[in-house]
């Protein structure tokens, strides 16, 4: 009897066991592999919390006053009807856990993971005493949200209250710092505004900016958020965070920090001068650490022979960029002219003969030979 009962249950274990097996399994690539530890946490990635050692390790120290030979803020202004800046925009709703920017700090304000400071207008100070309130903040740009009244009541924003369609502007604030350390001139985002373009009820569009976020509080978020740059290559390889550090967005100049605190366009009235102004500063910023280069006498001298080359061809009234064929005549010229320079001396080297020892000088090594074991006899 007991035997005949076993011998119905091992059946049905098997089969159950078969069963879990089966419901372990994920396919990848055609195949079918069992799910590991791996596959659940990154399932569960995006219910993950930023810890404060994640906060740490993302918070960029800013080196000594005394070891920068230079340091300039600048105030730029991304507009993400641009294709540049697309991704900061798209997808406008939550699509399988992607967010876009505003969302995602949105979020991390009203719950009180980042602080949120007070839009001072270029006097940007980032202290306790100029945190935002967030309710205040809502109820000043018509935000409609729940809860709030009290510590135990925290604010919450439907998906669909989010003005994720009126946000079409960031500002963002740059320090270009140039190290003595390092001998680099290093950019990083300090902090982030999210601006509001609202149309009022005579046409005109009005921008709002909102508020600052510390570029550093926000960094672990973004960390996790992947996109994808273009239209032709649909695989998120590059996340949020690097898209601001390895800075792949395209924002213009509209203020520097200056004793007046005036913007580019209170200097620079008209459009043109302002472009002109704009250009000059990215230059400038841009081609500062290279400035501080001392080039070497066949870096000079080749620089001095396109400047000379290209002073002729304008006097011959030609185009100078298309006799020399060089677009930038700092670093391109001088490494073109390098392998010329290696090219001609290894040709030399190459097409230079030893000499044929002659009989008079192979006899005259003889004898110098035969001498030395002389004297060696005579020792």
């Amino acid at each position: 009897m007991i035997m005949n009962i076993s011998k119905k249950i091992l059946p049905l274990l098997a089969l159950a066991a078969m069963a879990a097996g089966a419901f372990a399994q994920v396919e990848s690539g055609g195949g079918v592999r069992r799910r590991s530890e791996r596959d659940k946490k990154k399932e569960s990635a995006s219910q993950a919390q930023v810890t404060p050692r994640m906060q740490d390790f993302y918070v960029e120290k800013s080196p000594h006053d005394a070891d920068m030979e230079f340091m300039r803020k600048i105030y730029r202004k991304i507009d993400l009807t641009k294709d540049a800046n697309t991704p900061l925009y798209f997808p406008e709703d939550v699509i399988d856990g992607q967010e876009n920017l505003f969302r995602i700090i949105m979020r991390l304000v009203t719950d009180g993971s980042i602080p949120a400071y007070e839009y001072l207008d270029g006097r940007e100070i980032f202290t306790d005493q100029y945190k935002i309130n967030v309710g205040e903040m809502l109820d000043r740009f018509d935000i409609y949200y729940q809860g709030g009244g009290s510590k135990n009541q925290p604010i919450t924003i439907a998906e669909a209250d989010v003005p994720t369609g009126q946000v079409l502007n960031y500002y963002i604030l740059e320090r270009w710092e140039f190290d003595r350390r390092s001998n680099q001139m290093k950019t990083r985002v300090e902090a982030i505004c999210p601006v509001l373009n609202k149309i009022s009820d005579f046409g005109g569009e009005t921008k709002y900016p909102m508020f600052w976020v510390k570029f550093d509080a926000l960094r672990p978020f973004l960390a996790s958020q992947y996109i994808f740059l273009s239209d032709d290559n649909n695989l998120p390889t590059y996340s949020l965070d690097d898209y601001f550090t390895l800075g792949m967005y395209d924002g213009e100049i509209y203020k520097t920090q200056n004793l007046r605190n005036l913007s580019m366009n209170q200097m620079y009235p008209d459009e043109e001068d302002m472009k002109h102004a704009q250009d000059s500063i990215d230059n400038r910023l841009r081609s500062y650490g290279k400035n501080l280069w001392v080039p070497t006498r066949e870096e000079y001298l080749a620089q001095k022979e396109a400047e000379e080359a290209r002073k002729a061809a304008i006097a011959k009234g030609e185009n100078p960029d298309e006799v020399l064929n060089v677009v930038d005549e700092s670093e391109p010229a001088v490494k073109e002219t390098r392998k010329t320079t290696k090219k001609r001396t290894t040709t030399k080297k190459r097409s230079t003969k030893k000499p044929k020892a002659s009989s008079s000088s192979s006899s005259s090594s003889g004898n110098s030979n035969a001498a030395k074991s002389v004297r060696r006899r005579k020792k």
